[in-house]
């Protein structure tokens, strides 16, 4: 018997090295959550599928001018990504033929975010920020250390160190990503090197990706704000650099520990079209 395969068409995405496969689901029509977790592992198995940290799934909303859903690279559904957010708002603005200075809705699990397009430079304004709690200690490898906590959409654990570059991002985040502190979702992990009064770099392990990326959207909000809680620290946008090369800003009203009106910006691109064979 001949099984004939369905093709997919889809695109790849790049925000500051974050990387997306996005499919329009008002033509794929997959109805099942279930269908498109099994087709999330399977397009972004870098060996045997397309590749991505993600997939970006568009559908119809009601409440906004787009709806973005988010699967992780295991298949696992995510309320928000940042730099996802950035690449669906860019390559829709590019469909759309918006051009310059665009701004537009996005409905999403976290609620709903603005997004305005400027060519290939992309701002979103997240979901205001949550949970916030500084300095919990945790025992890690055996020592006690001391992490911070915020959720800009998807839940994030923020820890400063020095020589960024040294530390074992892969088996301390994974470590903590599954503390019994933050079960039963986990958290994803940012370990951040503060590097002047307005700049940060940033490394970071992704729950549902399990490994560490070479950016994280919704991380490096977080860690900017944290960063933004030292009382020496009296502006309003932090640069973020990433480890995949990018700087992001990140933009904020501050009072006291509360931040409003956050916004994350940085570059985004299409790397190419292709058809998926299911």
């Amino acid at each position: 018997m001949v099984v004939k395969n369905r093709k997919i068409k889809f695109v790849k995405l790049v925000g500051a090295g974050n990387d997306f496969v996005l499919i329009d689901n008002k033509v794929c029509q997959i109805t099942s959550t279930d269908k498109l977790k099994d087709l999330a592992r399977k397009m972004c198995n870098r060996k045997l599928g397309a590749g991505a940290d993600g997939l970006l799934v568009r559908e119809r909303s009601r409440v906004a001018d787009l709806k973005m859903r988010i699967f992780n690279a295991d298949g696992s559904e995510a309320q928000m990504c940042g730099n996802g957010a950035r690449c669906f708002a860019y390559y829709f603005s590019e469909v759309q033929k918006t051009g310059k200075n665009y701004l537009f809705t996005l409905e999403t699990m976290a609620g709903i975010v603005k997004a305005r397009v400027n060519a290939d430079n992309v701002r979103i304004n997240i979901t205001q920020p949550k949970d916030l709690k500084l300095d919990i200690p945790l025992k890690v490898s055996g020592r006690a250390i001391k992490v911070n906590f915020i959720n800009t959409g998807v839940p994030h654990t923020v820890i400063f160190v020095e020589a960024l570059d040294q530390i074992d991002v892969f088996g301390l985040g994974r470590e903590i990503r599954h503390h019994r502190f933050f079960a039963p979702a986990g958290t994803n992990v940012n370990f951040v090197e503060v590097v002047s009064r307005d700049s940060i770099k940033i490394r970071t392990y992704e729950r549902g990706v399990e490994d560490e990326t070479l950016a994280c959207g919704t991380g490096s909000v977080a860690s900017a704000l944290v960063a933004a809680c030292n009382p020496a620290i009296d502006i309003n946008k932090i640069n973020v650099h990433t480890a995949g090369g990018d700087v992001l800003k990140v933009n904020f009203i501050k009072n006291g520990h509360q931040f409003e009106d956050v916004w994350l910006e940085g570059k985004a691109r299409l790397v190419y079209r292709g058809e998926y064979y299911v």
